[in-house]
């Protein structure tokens, strides 16, 4: 075989492994983005409630009535605001993606063929040498041009933009169900010990949040709990302390 025709062999083995990583990137980002959603839902639910009814149940903590009413306002506010913020952020991200894609459209259709010469010198900058560049430009460029151009200069996929309902609904059920544990907890046990059930099973929940966010997405376990149960810990004593003092006040 000759050596042109290796180097299109080579080439051409080459685009299908990236087509193959292009595929797999598409898909983890599509992951780690509802992930990133829910993670957040579930760790604002979890420290945001606690330190609500922590902080209600440090002024009074006999009145379960006050601490749930807090709490289930804190719920309902936390849960509408989750969903809200991811939506419009997300939907910032995607217009953002369909504006890169609409503006790639119209220099293809202004400029093809210096369109298709920055290709190649983006897939130069990547590593590839100019001959291989071109082949794996072409190649690209035949399926469809528009999706060459974006994926290689941005990282998008002109055809799979993140969904913000996706976003909004994941964060808002998170949301709710890491509410429910320090609810419970400071409205079942005893007034003697609620406070630290609640302390000891929120920073639980953190944990597990953590542990189970870093594995989902192949990130250091450890580093993930430390930094959750920090944060969680930290709230509820903050927030504990500000309402025994507003108890002790009023």
């Amino acid at each position: 075989m000759s050596l042109v025709g290796e180097r299109i062999l080579g080439a051409s083995s080459g685009t299908r492994e990236r087509e193959e990583h292009t595929d797999e990137s598409v898909k983890t980002a599509s992951k780690l983005n509802w992930l990133r959603a829910g993670v957040l839902g579930a760790n604002d639910g979890i420290v945001s409630t606690a330190g609500v009814v922590v902080g209600v149940a440090a002024a009074d903590p006999q009145n379960n009535i006050a601490i749930f009413t807090a709490g289930m306002a804190a719920v309902v506010a936390g849960a509408i605001s989750m969903a809200a913020g991811e939506y419009v952020s997300v939907s910032t991200q995607k217009d953002t993606e369909q504006a890169l894609v609409h503006k790639e459209n119209t220099r293809l259709r202004k400029d093809p063929e210096g369109e298709f010469a920055g290709l190649i010198k983006v897939y130069e900058g990547k590593g590839l040498s100019p001959e291989t560049a071109r082949l794996v430009a072409k190649e690209y460029s035949a399926i469809d041009p528009v999706a060459a151009q974006v994926e290689a200069r941005y990282s998008i996929d002109s055809e799979e933009f993140v969904s913000p309902w996706n976003a909004a609904f994941s964060s808002a059920i998170s949301f709710v169900l890491g509410a429910v544990l320090p609810m419970l907890a400071i409205l079942l046990f005893p007034p003697a010990s609620k406070f630290i059930a609640t302390f000891i099973l929120t920073l639980v929940a953190l944990g597990l949040a953590g542990y189970t966010s870093a594995w989902l997405s192949e990130a250091p376990r450890g580093r993930a709990v430390i930094r959750v149960i920090t944060g969680g810990a930290l709230a509820m004593l903050i927030t504990g302390a500000v309402g025994h003092l507003v108890g002790l006040t009023l």
